[in-house]
């Protein structure tokens, strides 16, 4: 007639799926505040700059630079937290964080795109000795 006290059970962040309402509360704002940072630095953090340097060729390319290594340093603070959403089985949160590194992926991929094709060598001779 004495009631034994069951041990308590051991909850792992993977046992069970995220409540709906806390996964969107949290997938929503991050959504946004990614995008917008992304957004925001394009124009003002890399395209105000760009227009600071009246011309100045290597202004440009420290900001063009500068700008590559913010974004690939985004891409990566946005795939930590999809990882640990996906831990905690947060399915919307990590829906939106993959769409946001697929965004700063893109970005990224332009952003480089862009530095290679500004300081690609001119079109020259194919040949050494052909005396160009």
């Amino acid at each position: 007639m004495t009631d034994t006290l069951s041990a308590p059970e051991r909850r792992w962040p993977w046992s069970r799926r995220t409540p709906p309402g806390v996964d969107l509360a949290l997938a929503i704002p991050l959504f946004l505040l990614e995008t917008a940072w992304l957004v925001l630095d394009w124009t003002y953090g890399y395209g105000l700059e760009v227009w600071a340097a009246q011309g100045d060729r290597a202004r440009i390319d420290a900001a063009g630079l500068a700008h590559i290594e913010r974004v690939r340093t985004l891409l990566i603070a946005v795939l930590v937290p999809a990882a640990l959403a996906g831990v905690f089985r947060a399915r919307w949160t990590v829906i939106a964080h993959l769409l946001v590194a697929l965004l700063a992926g893109g970005a990224l991929a332009t952003a480089q795109q862009e530095w290679d094709h500004s300081h690609s060598p001119a079109p020259g001779c194919a040949r050494y000795s052909a005396n160009c």
